[in-house]
């Protein structure tokens, strides 16, 4: 692309023009910007239908419910059900001191959880915090179902 720089101060029109000639044109900068934006597109395509797959392979191995709520957040919530349920498996057994009996009640409170929503909600959450979470949400639960109690 051309570039007029009769409206340069003189003594700077050197140093504009060498500047000028280190970059693209508009033209070739948006197609360079559009092409990047593609490919983090397409990455972060590829990633989620990976995580989906991991997430949706670890419910069905660890006999884990659906989902449910709303059809638009289901994927979401389950790579957030898979996200924190490694990291809590992570964080209190691999590298914590609960064994395998403990780890099984808290997969036994995770099942009772089936709303999408509340798995997005938690996706930032420590894995530590995982029981104290559950214990929470399923004290809600018993609550709901037995308000007299």
């Amino acid at each position: 692309m051309d570039h007029d720089l009769a409206n340069r101060p003189a003594d700077k029109r050197a140093g504009f023009a060498r500047w000028l000639g280190g970059r693209d044109c508009t033209d070739c900068w948006k197609a360079a910007r559009d092409a990047d934006t593609a490919s983090k597109e397409q990455w972060l395509t590829a990633k989620r239908a990976e995580e989906q797959q991991a997430a949706a392979e670890w419910a069905a191995g660890f006999d884990m419910p659906p989902l449910e709520d709303p059809e638009k957040a289901l994927d979401w919530g389950e790579r957030s059900r898979h996200q924190l349920m490694i990291a809590a498996h992570t964080a209190l057994v691999v590298e914590g001191t609960w064994d395998e009996a403990n780890w099984a009640e808290l997969e036994e409170k995770a099942r009772t959880i089936t709303r999408t929503g509340w798995w997005i909600d938690q996706r930032d959450a420590h894995g530590t915090g995982l029981p104290e979470l559950l214990d929470a949400a399923t004290e809600s639960v018993r609550r709901t179902e037995n308000p007299f109690r």
